[in-house]
């Protein structure tokens, strides 16, 4: 049952959205999970949803899940496209993994933002936000 599950909390794994330039030289924003742990996330499900105002009204996104086998120690993993419309919404995160069989779930949060707010993620040699914990 879920309530015999312990859920371990999450550390050294983030989420960000990054401007990612392509082979012809225009630029997309996707979603990454970055993995700074010594060790392999495994079975790695993400799910994710948008939002107008905090609170889940107005308009909003489709639900979309994803799944990752693994996701080797200090690297990232593409989840998904983000469109630019979505910018001032809240989108959020789900993110569930094992590591040595024992479940580790969060649930992670980009604010609102503007293109000229992006910073430098190091881990992805990109310009993008990060996500807060929820």
């Amino acid at each position: 049952m879920l309530k015999d599950l312990k859920f371990e909390a999450v550390e050294g794994v983030k989420l960000a959205i990054a401007k990612t330039p392509d082979e012809r030289g225009e630029t997309n924003f996707y979603a990454y999970l970055i993995n700074n742990k010594d060790l392999a996330l495994q079975n790695v499900m993400i799910t994710s949803e948008a939002f107008e105002n905090e609170d889940g009204s107005g308009r909003k996104t489709s639900k979309l899940r994803h799944f990752h086998d693994l996701i080797p120690p200090g690297k990232s993993a593409k989840i998904e496209a983000v469109d630019p419309s979505v910018f001032s919404f809240y989108n959020r995160f789900w993110i569930s993994f094992y590591i040595n069989n024992q479940v580790y779930d969060q649930r992670l949060l980009v604010l609102p933002f503007k293109e000229y707010e992006l910073t430098k993620i190091e881990e992805l040699d990109l310009d993008g936000v990060l996500a807060e914990v929820q």
